[in-house]
Order: C-alpha cells, then structure tokens, then sequence
C-alpha cells in the first residue's frame, strides 16, 4: 500500500513540477509533509539543503531520500519511476508538437510567459526557504551578496559556490 501511496505522490510531483528546479518544492512539501507526513517541517527543510549539494535534479534526490526512508530501495525506485515516468511522456509528445508547430508566435508567447510564472514561484520558495530575519545577520550578508554576484557576474560554477558558503558555514559555526 505504501509502494502505490509513494507512486501517486511521486507522480504528481512529477506531472505538475512545471519549470524545474525549485518551483515544484511545493508540490514535493504538499505530498511528503502535508498529505502524508512521511517527513515533518524541519526535516524536509534540511533535505531541501542536502540535496542542494549532491549533484542531479532535485526531485530525483527527493524522491529517492523519501521513498527510501518510507520503503527502503523498493520505495526509492519506485518514487523515482513515477517521478520521471511524466515528464518523460510530456517531452516526447512535447518534442513532435515542437519541432511542428513552434515556429508559431503563440506557442512562443505561452512559453516565454511561463518563465516569469516560474521566475514568481522560485522567489516565492526562496523567501519561504530562508529565515529572512538574518538577511541582515553579519555572517548570512556576505554569503547572499558574494553568492548572488559570483552567480549573476561571473562564470563560476554553482557547486563551487555552494561549497565555498559550506566551508565558510563549518568554520564560523
């Protein structure tokens, strides 16, 4: 019975995890905290922050951090399989629709709208992520400014500055 919970909630993510990255952290806190309780509040948080320093997507890290925790690898495996199983299906029909029809003014305004709904929803999970009352904190300030230039400005690469805000975490403690 938890093998088809863990699809269906899995599957949802999966369907409705439009834009990628963090706009589907929504949809993954709906499923795992609310509907089922498999992690509480803190603990999903903390994987939101574990998972942003493994490499791959992030719903396949949670998928596999909760499937596995609920079902063990059965549970990984199968919240992976029905996390993926959508958006594979989308981007094959996807692909035929485009490479016909996405020349079309229309089909390129829908797509181009969808980013700034995307673009709403990252900053919104962003916000929610984060105790905003230590945005002024003297050892989170840095992290945020450096990390935002560094990102915006320059071609360094994201890990490298998820690794130097770590470091930097470990040795002011």
């Amino acid at each position: 019975m938890v093998l088809l919970q863990l699809f269906a909630a899995f599957f949802k993510v999966g369907l409705f995890a439009i834009g990628g990255a963090y706009s589907f952290l929504p949809l993954v806190e709906k499923e795992v905290v609310q509907s089922h309780q498999w992690l509480g509040k803190p603990e999903f948080l903390e994987v939101v922050g574990m998972v942003e320093i493994f490499p791959g997507a992030i719903s396949i890290k949670f998928a596999t951090y909760t499937g596995y925790k609920v079902a063990g690898v059965p549970g990984a495996v199968v919240a992976n399989v029905a996390n993926l199983l959508p958006p594979v299906l989308f981007m094959m029909m996807a692909s035929l629709v485009y490479w016909r029809y996405g020349g079309m003014p229309a089909v390129r305004a829908a797509l181009g709208m969808v980013r700034y709904a995307v673009f709403a929803m990252m900053i919104a999970i962003a916000v929610k992520l984060v105790d905003t009352s230590r945005l002024t904190d003297l050892k989170v300030l840095p992290v945020v400014i450096v990390a935002f230039l560094l990102l915006r400005l320059t071609s360094v690469h994201p890990a490298f500055i998820i690794i130097g805000a770590a470091l930097y975490g470990g040795l002011l403690r």
